[in-house]
């Protein structure tokens, strides 16, 4: 991924991360149980996570594959967490380590490429 798109996939991933987070607080704190509001918030905090890292990657030129799996991890793993918040389907939770698995993936290949830089 270049860097501009690594940069503006990140700005993209916060801003969706801060409308979901106020989306959760002020539109589902009524509507769902204590511990589904806990699994979008959770989904909520884990993408700005990653939002994060790709505005940082997103100013190192040699960072082409961790920026990728940041994304899709973020994806995954916050995605399956709103989609079981709002439909109540347990089954979606067995998705999300998916999205963690590459989330991961994606902050050691970001430390293994900062290594080759030097």
């Amino acid at each position: 991924m270049t860097s501009s798109r690594t940069l503006r996939s990140g700005a993209i991933l916060a801003a969706l991360a801060v409308a979901l987070g106020a989306f959760a607080a002020h539109g589902l704190k009524a509507r769902l149980d204590a511990d589904l509001l806990a699994d979008f918030e959770t989904g909520a905090r884990y993408q700005m996570y990653a939002a994060l890292a790709l505005l940082a990657l997103g100013t190192q030129a040699n960072q082409r594959r961790a920026p990728l799996l940041l994304l899709a991890g973020a994806v995954i793993f916050s995605g399956s967490l709103y989609v079981l918040a709002l439909t109540g389907v347990k089954v979606l939770g067995a998705i999300t380590p998916i999205g963690g698995a590459l989330m991961i993936a994606g902050f050691v290949l970001a430390a293994l490429d900062v290594h080759k830089e030097r």
